[in-house]
């Protein structure tokens, strides 16, 4: 009988139609429901929206009271074209300085004793010698160099011994070297009548540099112009070729040394000259120490202009000896003070070319100096900050304004007339009122209104505008005291009033502001309609079950009808 199922199979009755047109009636509630959950979900979402620009514009509010907003300086040079800087602080008193600097501060510099390394041949023996293994300030690199307009040509492996041989060889003996192991100096001789001549533009070698020759005007005899020999700053100090042999007072190559009053440990059989000079820098001595391969010695200059000096102490160990630091022939270049006046002043004097209130007496005044001149700094009261701030202020607000204006207008054209979403929603067209209030709320201080500042409503909108620069910028200028105070007095400034009616509005902390109280009603209202459409939706697929059984019922009976009705004309035929 499942066959009977089928609308109107034995009837000819198409009953399926009937039960899905009583059905579609039946659901007209659902529809009604689902309209109403469609809506309450819109105004959530505007409400979310309305939110998130409520809680912007909080933040302008509260950005207005920010500590040191109004009280803020600018400081200004004479000159758009100058490199100096300045920078006044809140407490810097409103005015002019004229700075003349006729002295700009400089670091001072400590030269060691030139000529630390030890010679290249102290015994004068070169035997083993070779272009690669020349300890030499800058290594020798293979290729031709010139004499007299002679070629040599030289390879990495040659011999030391071999090359200056090859320069007698080259030039036929008008031109002979040899190496000086009492001055570790390489010296040049030229045959009777003969004088020598240096160098030519292709040559790629770099020997006669590396062996600090250079030529002299109708020279007969040349000397490289210093000590060949040199440090090997990449290895171990123990190895690394010093002149003075080094004191090992622990036994195990340990030591240290103070720079200014700072401890610095070194490893003679470990730490290299670089690793040591890179110790140095990163340590607290407030100086940077370098190695000067030219002149074979340690130049060490204070981080700090002035005229500062040095400390130098071998604690344990001679390094700073060996280094030509605290023995042979050193140098200190002393450094500079900065020199000055302020207004026509008498002279003046900074460590640094940054002069603070320590040298000026200018509470908060900072200015740089990078060059001797005159210039004048102006301080004066920072109104763009303050503005800027404001702008931002009023941008929120009417951007809260629009939007609500948006989503509760009611428009009519031609007799129809269209709502918005929020447009039943009092108390959301309420908060537009009040924030409006608020925003012209007089205060008890200087600054009684915003108007004072120069700020009002666009005529005919809810807009706020700046109607009045000239008289907002005088004010921010003029009347700090009396703009910070209106916005920034606790409970009755601008910014409190406004903190407070959103912190009500929005929620603060365990608290549930009246916008979320909306928004979960909203939200319980859509559950309790989805009960409602899951109870209809049960309760019509109970009627139709039972009208589709009636109806499958009735084709069951009239097939048995139809049936015995067909024998019967078959009996009877």
């Amino acid at each position: 009988m499942a066959g009977l199922q089928l609308s109107g199979l034995a009837s000819g009755f198409d009953w399926k139609s009937i039960v899905d047109q009583l059905m579609a009636v039946e659901q007209a509630p659902i529809t009604r429901l689902q309209a109403e959950q469609n809506t309450n979900t819109k105004r959530a979402s505007a409400l979310g929206i309305l939110d998130t620009k409520l809680t912007s514009l909080q933040a302008a509010a509260t950005a207005l009271s920010a500590a040191g907003l109004y009280s803020k300086r600018s400081a200004t040079l004479s000159s758009s074209a100058s490199t100096w800087t300045a920078s006044a602080s809140d407490s810097t008193a409103v005015g002019s300085y004229n700075f003349n600097v006729t002295q700009l501060a400089t670091a001072s510099r400590f030269n060691g004793a030139s000529n630390i390394g030890r010679a290249i041949a102290p015994d004068g023996d070169l035997t083993g010698l070779t272009m690669a293994t020349l300890h030499t300030a800058n290594a020798v690199t293979a290729g031709t160099f010139t004499v007299n307009g002679k070629t040599v040509t030289i390879a990495a492996s040659d011999s030391f011994s071999d090359v200056l041989a090859r320069i007698g060889t080259a030039t036929g003996g008008d031109v002979t070297a040899t190496y000086n192991s009492t001055t570790d100096k390489l010296e040049l001789a030229a045959a009777p009548g003969k004088t020598i001549i240096l160098g030519a533009a292709n040559d790629s070698s770099n020997f006669l540099t590396a062996m600090r020759l250079s030529n002299a005007d109708g020279a007969t005899s040349l000397a490289s112009a210093d000590s060949l020999g040199a440090v090997n700053k990449n290895a171990a100090l123990s190895s690394s070729r010093l002149t003075a042999a080094l004191d090992n007072p622990n036994g195990d190559g340990t030591g240290s040394f103070k720079i200014n009053g700072v401890s610095i440990d070194y490893d003679t059989d470990t730490d290299s000259l670089s690793t040591i000079l890179g110790r140095i820098n990163s340590s607290k001595a407030g100086v940077t120490a370098t190695y000067d391969s030219t002149n074979d010695r340690i130049n060490i200059t204070n981080t700090s202009t002035g005229d500062l000096g040095f400390s130098f102490e071998d604690t344990t160990g001679n390094l700073l000896s060996a280094l030509g630091v605290t023995s042979g022939t050193t140098t200190l270049t002393r450094g500079k003070n900065a020199q000055f006046t302020l207004n026509d002043g008498g002279t003046l004097t900074s460590t640094s070319n940054t002069l603070t209130s320590a040298s000026t007496g200018i509470d908060g005044l900072s200015v740089t100096a990078n060059s001797t001149g005159a210039l004048t700094v102006t301080v004066a009261a920072d109104t763009a900050t303050a503005r800027s701030k404001l702008d931002e202020f009023i941008l929120k607000f009417n951007d809260v304004q629009d939007y609500i204006d948006e989503q509760t207008k009611i428009t009519s054209v031609n007799g129809k007339v269209t709502t918005s979403t929020l447009t039943s929603n009092r108390e959301v067209q309420d908060w537009s009122r009040k924030l409006r209030q608020m925003a012209f709320a007089a205060f008890d201080g200087d600054v009684k209104r915003m108007t004072d500042l120069g700020i009002d409503f666009t005529s005919g909108t809810n807009k706020l505008a700046v109607t009045n620069s000239t008289k907002l910028t005088a004010a921010l200028k003029d009347q700090s005291q009396g703009v910070e105070a209106f916005f920034s007095t606790k409970t009755t400034g601008f910014s409190a009033r406004f903190d407070s009616f959103l912190n009500n509005t929005l929620g603060s902390g365990t608290i549930t502001g009246s916008l979320d109280k909306q928004t979960e009603l909203l939200t319980s209202a859509n559950k309790s309609i989805d009960t409602q459409i899951a109870d209809i939706n049960r309760r019509l697929a109970q009627q139709r079950s039972v009208l589709e059984s009636a109806f499958i019922a009735m084709e069951q009976a009239q097939s048995k009808s139809n049936s015995i009705l067909a024998q019967l004309s078959k009996s009877f035929s």
